[in-house]
């Protein structure tokens, strides 16, 4: 498809030599959010400062609504950050700093009054334009950031991680307020965090970068039930990893021969019978039970560790370390180290990629 943003090519080079975007496409739709998500070093940010225009492009193009940004300063793009520090004026109070921008642009009197109070409204913060940054709070600060971003109306908005200074606890309920909040604006989004958690609540699509590139873009679901790769697969949730070999290959997938059983599994690339194979399975389609029921896997639990929403298992299971999660009944006891199980996997829950020669035969990841 094409974008309302459009990335062709986008290339980024540091004077240390350090490729650190490499080659990136990417379109966004009017209106949608998406999220740039991957560890540190990856290229999200310096991919967001370009398209910001804090950092120049070495190579490629960047189109907005059919213009050139690249070839424009940064207060011409029409494009809106909001940071990972507040950056709000501590002499200022909120009324001010939200209306910062619209002095700058010779606004003033009633319809500055008027556009601050609304912008303060839309993020929750009605009555609080005389104070000062000092006398809010964390998430009240982020709060008056994305006010000040969101009077400008901008064509863009351009999130670099601005949650991240927050506790867990704030995070979350901020996303969950940011996402509200982009559905009633509508404002197109790009959107830079390592949260993955943060992504799949946030963003319309995710794309995974690694190295300087985009590894997969798709759905938040996509991207969890269907990983292009083993490291998207890793980096996106948490996921068992098994050395196994394919036996046959149809249209319905490939039948893999892995902890001891042959299994049908999905198929991230084509995969040749005889293939030596890295095969995916998330903790939540490992269902523990008792042992020796028929058709499951003989296991010992290393521990089980009671989180609240869910029990998570660390097992052994034919020479393999695999990690599994499921919820607890309420009053039930947690098995003890070293129980037997019977372990079920779900049907149609593996998936198999080429297998990583650099790793280890058998791992659990912790995503």
């Amino acid at each position: 498809m094409r974008g309302f943003l459009e990335l062709r090519g986008l290339l980024k080079r540091f004077p240390n030599g350090t490729l650190a975007v490499d080659g990136v496409d990417l379109d966004v739709a009017e209106g949608e959010l998406v999220a740039l998500l991957g560890p540190s070093g990856c290229g999200k940010t310096t991919t967001l400062r370009c398209i910001a225009g804090f950092e120049d492009p070495d190579g490629g193009s960047i189109t907005l609504a059919g213009t050139r940004l690249d070839v424009l300063p940064p207060n011409r793009r029409g494009a809106t950050m909001v940071f990972q520090g507040y950056a709000l004026f501590p002499h200022l109070t909120v009324f001010e700093n939200v209306g910062y921008g619209l002095r700058v642009r010779r606004v003033s009197g009633a319809a500055l009054r008027e556009r601050v109070e609304r912008a303060l409204a839309l993020v929750g913060l009605a009555g609080f334009s005389g104070r000062r940054p000092q006398q809010l709070s964390g998430g009240q600060q982020q709060r008056v950031a994305l006010a000040r971003a969101l009077i400008l109306e901008p064509a863009l908005l351009l999130f670099d991680e601005p949650l991240s200074n927050l506790d867990a606890q704030l995070r979350e309920q901020l996303r969950l307020e940011l996402r509200a909040l982009h559905r009633r604006v509508g404002i197109t989004s790009v959107y830079v965090t390592h949260d993955q958690a943060e992504a799949m609540t946030l963003a319309d699509r995710i794309a995974v970068m690694d190295r300087g590139r985009i590894a997969q873009i798709g759905t938040p679901r996509e991207i969890y039930d269907e990983p292009a790769s083993r490291f998207v697969a890793d980096f996106v949730g948490r996921a068992n990893f098994v050395r196994g070999t394919i036996r046959s290959a149809g249209p319905d997938g490939v039948v893999v021969e892995v902890l001891g059983v042959a299994r049908l599994a999905a198929a991230a690339a084509p995969l040749a019978v005889g293939t030596v194979t890295d095969v995916m399975l998330r903790p939540e389609d490992i269902a523990v039970t008792t042992v020796g029921a028929p058709g499951t896997l003989a296991a010992t639990i290393r521990r089980a560790s009671f989180l609240g929403a869910a029990v998570v298992y660390q097992l052994r299971c034919g020479g393999a370390e695999l990690i599994a999660s499921a919820a607890l009944e309420r009053g039930a006891a947690l098995p003890a180290d070293g129980s037997a199980v019977g372990l079920r996997l779900r049907d149609g829950a593996l998936r198999a990629f080429p297998a990583d020669q650099s790793l280890a035969t058998s791992a659990a990841g912790t995503g």
